[in-house]
C-alpha cells in the first residue's frame, strides 16, 4: 500500500490549487465573498508569490453606518456589500478583478456581490444569466412574504422579529433599499465625527506643554 500526501488545505477542501496557479500566473487581483450564517464579507485580494495582500474589504457590519436596517446575509445586503467594496476599489485606482471562489460553490448571494460589483464600475468577467432579478435585488420577495404573512400576526413577528426590532417593516424593504444604496452611491455615511475632533484638542494642549517647559527651561 503506497500513501500520497496531499496538502493540508486540499485534504480540508479549502484551496483549488490549479485555480490559484492560473491566478499567481495571470497576475490579476480577485474578489472573494464569504457568507456566513450571520453576516457576508467580501474582500479584493492582489496575489503574490510571499503572500496574497489584502487591498479593499468590506464587512456587512459597515452597512449599518449607511442606515441599513434589514437582515445582513441575504440577497439585497449581498449586493450593497458588493457595491461598496466596488467603491473602494476604484477610490484605490482599481479598474477591474476576477471573482474567485475556490472550493466554494457558486451562489445567488455570491451572484448578487457580483452584481454590486459590477454595477459599481469595477469590470469582471462574467454571464448576465447567472445574476439575480432586479426584484430580488431590490427585496421584492421579502416584502411580498411579509405581505401574505401579516394575516398571521404571531407568525409575522416570529418571522421577521430582527427587522421589526430594528425599526424596519418587511414590506418596505425594497423602498429602504433604495435609501441605503443612493446613500453609499453618494458615499453619505452616517458617522458622528466627534472622534474626529478629539485628537485635534489633545495636540494642541501637548503643544502648549511644550511651550510652556521650553519657557521655563529659558529661565
Amino acid at each position: 500500500m503506497v500513501y500520497t500526501s496531499t496538502f493540508r488545505r486540499i485534504r480540508e477542501r479549502k484551496t483549488n490549487y490549479r485555480k490559484r496557479e492560473k491566478l499567481l500566473v495571470g497576475k490579476k487581483d480577485f474578489v472573494t465573498v464569504n457568507v456566513s450564517d450571520q453576516n457576508i464579507s467580501a474582500q479584493l485580494i492582489r496575489p503574490d508569490l510571499l503572500g496574497d495582500k489584502v487591498i479593499a474589504s468590506v464587512h456587512s457590519n459597515e452597512l449599518l453606518s449607511y442606515g441599513w436596517k434589514g437582515s445582513r446575509k441575504n440577497i439585497p445586503s449581498c449586493y450593497l456589500v458588493g457595491l461598496l467594496l466596488g467603491k473602494k476599489c476604484l477610490q484605490k485606482k482599481i479598474s477591474s478583478a476576477i471573482l474567485y471562489i475556490g472550493k466554494r460553490h457558486f451562489t445567488t448571494k455570491i451572484a448578487a456581490c457580483l452584481k454590486g460589483l459590477s454595477e459599481a464600475g469595477l469590470e469582471m468577467p462574467f454571464s448576465e444569466n447567472i445574476l439575480p432579478s432586479e426584484d430580488r435585488i431590490q427585496g421584492n420577495h421579502i416584502a411580498d412574504y411579509a405581505k401574505k404573512l401579516k394575516a398571521n400576526d404571531d407568525v409575522y413577528k416570529s418571522r421577521f422579529s430582527s427587522n421589526l426590532g430594528s425599526g424596519l417593516e418587511p414590506e418596505k424593504y425594497p423602498s429602504h433599499f433604495s435609501e441605503v444604496k443612493d446613500k453609499i452611491v453618494k458615499d453619505k455615511v452616517e458617522k458622528e465625527k466627534e472622534s474626529e475632533k478629539t485628537p485635534k484638542t489633545t495636540t494642541k494642549t501637548k503643544s502648549k506643554s511644550k511651550l510652556s517647559k521650553k519657557k521655563g527651561d529659558s529661565k
